[in-house]
């Protein structure tokens, strides 16, 4: 069975990671996550979810997430940022790839740099080095140029970027809509079947 690690930061927009999780989970795909501290403050500004702790709680945070989303500690598996033990640190620990979303301008940043600060970091210096699949879905605008230049550095890496730039195509009637539309995009990248999105031409 397929394994992704999912990381979130602290850019606006958690809930399209809230929601990636979910879907990943509730399909019986393993997933290894990762929230920053600035994300948890997020959360809980955007989703009233909120379960920050540190290393030691991991496994408390960890059952705590595992009964929000109704799944088994086999399914979801909750590293602290700052613990550079996980298995996601090593390369010889083998995942299908890895998304960050959303993806704060300081992340991009620290990958374009190949700066592995905490966890994040680290578990996508080790995807890049192992040459599996990376997406990232940045959240900020405008754009200077320094957050333009570290994209295109990222690009040239091979990692898949995509914004969260909703289409309007599908006529969104919720916010809900546009969350899905762009969860959908990013499971269509991990070659994941799903059915999220009005597809453009369906039915016509």
């Amino acid at each position: 069975m397929s394994s992704y690690i999912i990381a979130i930061t602290g850019a606006s927009g958690a809930i399209y990671g809230m929601r990636l999780l979910e879907y990943l989970v509730k399909n019986g795909l393993t997933v290894y996550l990762t929230v920053t501290k600035e994300a948890w403050w997020i959360l809980k500004d955007e989703t009233g979810l909120f379960r920050d702790g540190t290393e030691d709680e991991e496994d408390e945070i960890n059952s705590s997430l595992c009964e929000y989303y109704g799944v088994s500690k086999e399914i979801l598996h909750y590293y602290d940022e700052n613990n550079m033990k996980a298995p996601v640190a090593s390369g010889s620990f083998r995942t299908d790839g890895m998304v960050i979303v959303p993806c704060s301008m300081k992340t991009v940043a620290s990958i374009a740099s190949g700066v592995s600060s905490n966890l994040v970091g680290r578990s996508a210096d080790v995807i890049l080095k192992e040459k599996r699949k990376l997406i990232i879905v940045p959240r900020e605008t405008p754009l200077n140029t320094v957050h333009l230049r570290n994209l295109l550095t990222l690009s040239e890496m091979g990692i898949h970027i995509i914004p969260a730039m909703p289409a309007f195509y599908n006529k969104p009637a919720t916010i809900d809509d546009m969350v899905e539309f762009i969860v959908g995009r990013i499971l269509d990248a991990l070659c994941i079947d799903n059915n999220l999105y009005a597809r453009w031409g369906a039915g016509k």
